[in-house]
């Protein structure tokens, strides 16, 4: 099995494999291409968009310092919003809903390093799905971890760290974020 493969399995996989270096070097080129554009360039900007990721709907709007491991493995449906210094680790696949926001310096995180030190000396990596619905917003600051799944119309606190599932229609906030309440959205 290649280290791609590996990846792709949900396995541990060597990090440097020369495949998944140069996925990642495109990816980190059509970010930098982006991020230098000015947000005047809205054609330009958009194209760039959705040469980096997997699929894309309509009516992207991702703002300055946007940064991927691969884009390849970002999925975004219609009206997708990002702020300002928006990161997706998207070693696995990373799924986004329709009418989805992510404030400013949101990490979506769908990779992790083995803990004990003897994996990390041999550059290993591990990446699981991330699963987000839609009408969700995800305030400044939050990180979401690998194989976490965000249900609908659900609202993350700013600063706060998804390590788990978080059902539809309610609030989650906190390290690590847990559900304060649910949402009427009747």
């Amino acid at each position: 099995m290649t280290e791609l493969e590996k990846m792709r399995n949900g396995d541990y996989y060597f990090m440097e494999d020369a495949e998944i270096v140069a996925i990642h070097k495109r990816a980190s080129t059509i970010c930098q291409q982006f991020n230098a554009l000015p947000v005047t360039e809205d054609e330009k900007r958009d194209q760039l968009l959705r040469q980096l990721f997997g699929s894309a709907g309509k009516n992207l709007s991702i703002k300055p310092g946007f940064n991927c491991d691969l884009g390849c493995n970002i999925h975004v449906g219609d009206d997708f919003l990002t702020n300002y210094n928006v990161t997706i680790l998207d070693m696995a696949p990373v799924t986004i809903g329709n009418n989805t926001w992510l404030g400013p310096n949101v990490g979506l995180y769908a990779v992790a390093h083995p803990m004990d030190a003897a994996g990390r000396k041999e550059r290993l990596g591990i990446a699981k799905p991330i699963t987000i619905g839609n009408n969700v917003w995800i305030g400044g600051s939050a990180v979401v971890l690998m194989g976490v799944t965000i249900g609908d119309n659900v609202v993350i606190g700013a600063g706060s760290v998804v390590t788990h599932d978080i059902p539809a229609n309610s609030v989650a906030v906190g390290n690590p974020a847990r559900v304060i309440r649910m949402i009427d959205n009747a």
